[in-house]
């Protein structure tokens, strides 16, 4: 094949959303870039059950997750260990200051009890608990030992770490490249209706963005919520050894910081949904617009998509800056309670020194204690807003892969003994929507090494036609077999590696002419994709490009013109050498000259094959074997060229319609009555 058709359901159908919403009409794909802009966001999405099917995804690397905890376990409790070492330096600094003032040779108690005689009794209390040696000063050696082993014990840390964000952003990516990988596998198993139904910049929106923005979400929240949740617990329990009465009071602002978070993200979840619905949303209106951009000019409607943009644009500033604003509450509101605390454990903590009870190195401790305590508070707060951005980026992606996905292929599927191109339709329906019918109890039987003509007026479904016959579509009633073998029976990869297929709307991939042309059959050598060419008259505009069949087309093709790219895709189709092929109006964009060419390359390319042609031009059809009158769904006749025209019927009148100009004097402007000039 060589290209997938762009036939799309008309009507409420058409206009239809993937997600709970539907579209306004007009917001398809395709459709004027200046509908469409007040599409509804979708639903409020529900936060735990997304945020857990998202880390399920990371089970198949439990050992890494293994190793990530047992790291993130033991760098947490040298880290958690490390203030109480360097409480351990100040009492000795304190020590040996305070050992420096009192008189040399008396003893510890002899000290204390001067002091208490002195009636100093807080002094006495702390002397007596800090064991000070009475003029002896700062014991530099055992100080130096005390602080090489800090910086011993964090340098640990700091490869611990390391070494567990190494491992973590592994998981991540790998997750992440998994998840792209069912993405695409997804997209692959899906309809053609789905598509028709997804506006194409907001599903792009869903497997770029929202899949970056999950891998961004994993890698910052991931590591920092471990280590955050392990440093609460780990510093929570030095702290109960030190003192658990200052442990106490650090505690009061654990249930305060859970209801102002709590509070504060309830409020900006459901803008974290808009953001991202309006963020999709918009490229999609950026992804119609460029597409149509010469349509947007000839037609002057540069303000109307100016003016969408803007409203889109706008829409998406409110979500955005209410989701940022009122999240971003979060840290100075949790930065408030973690003073208050502070403040509450200084004073105590002074006290408690002051009294004895406690020495200087361990309040001191103590305080840096509540700093590592509220801090992974604070941190787990300030994250909410990308947890609760990459949640919503989560459930949007997963609307994709719990999409509807097409009927599987057969188990054992049947196959073409002995494939001549035979394609017979018996009695077939097919409707887009439930309430309107469009192709009733149809029949008709396409004899090997015959063309098929498909003709009528738009809309009456002769594209769709074709699209049954590829499976693009499921069938309401009846079937349609190929060479005696029912298509349903048929894998759809059998199906369609038999068909070859051009279409009025031609696509090239970014790449050479070469491979464009050997996109109909990988592996085709230079002679035969030569030959295809030189068959369908690429070859005469090749030969005169400075690179030939290395030309690099641009994935747009605008390096060539509309009538050379569908003599590229003509070429594709030859060199596939399909039993079957669907011509839909595959020479409209070529010119006159080129047009006679190109019939008598395809009277070579039809030959011992079946053909569909579907044809506006009613001129290029004379010769078919069969001619199909559509209308409104049904074949009302059929027959060769010359046996339509003498039945003058709706086959004649469409014929002669195309040779006769409109009536003036029917539009009200004076002039001669036309005349019909018979073909």
């Amino acid at each position: 094949m060589t290209a997938l058709p762009d036939q799309r359901p008309t009507g409420a159908t058409r206009a239809e959303a993937a997600t709970p919403k539907r579209l306004p009409p007009g917001r398809q794909r395709g459709g004027p870039p200046w509908m469409g802009a007040g599409m509804p966001a979708e639903k409020s999405i529900s936060f735990g059950p997304s945020a857990r099917r998202l880390l399920r995804r990371l089970r198949p690397h439990r050992l890494h997750l293994v190793a990530i905890v047992a790291l993130a376990l033991v760098g947490v409790a040298l880290s958690a260990y490390g203030p109480k070492v360097l409480g351990h330096a100040t009492d000795l600094i304190f020590r040996g200051v305070l050992g420096r003032q009192l008189p040399a040779g008396a003893t510890a108690e002899q000290a204390v009890a001067a002091a208490r005689a002195a009636g100093n009794d807080n002094f006495a209390n702390m002397l007596a608990r800090m064991d000070v040696v009475p003029g002896v000063g700062i014991d530099f050696a055992a100080l130096g030992r005390v602080l090489l082993f800090a910086l011993a014990l964090y340098l640990a840390v700091s490869v611990l770490m390391w070494w567990q964000g190494w491992l973590l952003t592994g998981v991540v990516q790998r997750t992440v490249l998994r998840l792209r990988a069912d993405v695409e596998d997804k997209l692959n198993r899906l309809p053609l209706p789905y598509f028709d139904r997804q506006p194409r910049g907001e599903l792009l929106s869903r497997v770029t963005n929202d899949i970056d923005n999950i891998s961004q979400t994993l890698q910052q929240t991931l590591s920092q919520l471990l280590t955050s949740l392990l440093t609460v617990v780990g510093v929570l329990a030095m702290m109960f050894w030190i003192s658990p009465l200052l442990a106490l009071v650090a505690l009061v602002a654990v249930p305060l910081s859970v209801v102002v978070t709590g509070a504060i993200a309830k409020r900006s979840q459901q803008r974290f949904i808009d953001q991202w619905t309006h963020t999709g949303q918009l490229n999609g209106q950026i992804e119609e617009a460029f597409t149509g951009h010469e349509l947007v000019k000839v037609f002057g409607r540069q303000r109307e998509v100016e003016a969408a943009f803007t409203a889109k644009n706008e829409e998406l500033f409110r979500a955005s800056f209410g989701a940022q604003f009122i999240s971003g509450i979060i840290m100075p509101a949790m930065n408030f309670i973690g003073n208050l605390s502070y403040v509450a454990i200084v004073v105590v903590g002074g006290l408690r020194v002051a009294s004895g009870t406690m020495s200087l190195g361990d309040v001191q401790a103590f305080i840096q204690y509540s700093r590592q305590f509220t801090q992974p508070l604070t941190q787990v707060a300030s994250m909410a807003n990308l947890l609760q951005s990459g949640i919503a980026s989560a459930e949007r992606v997963f609307a994709v892969l719990d999409a509807e996905e097409q009927s599987p292929d057969p188990a054992v599927p049947a196959r073409v003994a002995d494939p001549h191109g035979r394609v017979e339709f018996d009695r077939v329906s097919f409707r887009y929507e439930p309430d309107k019918p469009l192709i009733t109890d149809l029949s008709l039987v396409a004899e090997p090494g015959h063309t098929v003509a498909i003709v009528g007026p738009t809309g009456a479904g002769k594209t769709t036609l074709v699209n049954l016959v590829m499976r693009f579509y499921e069938l309401d009633a009846g079937r349609i077999t190929l060479d005696g073998v029912d298509i349903t029976t048929l894998r759809r990869d059998d199906l369609r590696g038999r068909i070859g297929m051009v279409l009025q709307d031609t696509w090239l991939f970014g790449g050479t002419i070469r491979e464009n042309i050997a996109y109909g059959r990988p592996g085709a050598s230079e002679e035969e994709i030569v030959a295809a060419a030189q068959a369908t008259f690429v070859d005469r505009f090749v030969r005169s490009l400075p690179d030939g069949y290395d030309t690099v087309i641009d994935s747009e093709g605008s390096n060539v013109s509309a009538g050379e790219k569908q003599l590229i895709t003509i070429a594709r189709a030859f060199l596939a050498e399909p039993s079957l092929l669907i011509l839909d109006e595959a020479t409209s964009s070529v010119d006159t000259r080129t047009e006679v060419l190109l019939q008598r390359a395809m009277a070579a390319l039809r030959s011992d094959r079946t053909s569909f042609v579907i044809a506006h031009r009613l001129s290029t059809i004379r010769d078919a074997h069969l001619i199909l009158m559509m209308e409104n769904g049904r074949i009302v006749e059929q027959g060769t060229h010359e046996q339509l025209l003498a039945a003058r019927g709706a086959y004649y009148r469409l014929y002669q319609a195309q040779f006769t100009q409109p009536d003036p004097v029917a539009v009200g402007e004076p002039g001669p009555r036309p005349v019909a000039v018979q073909g």
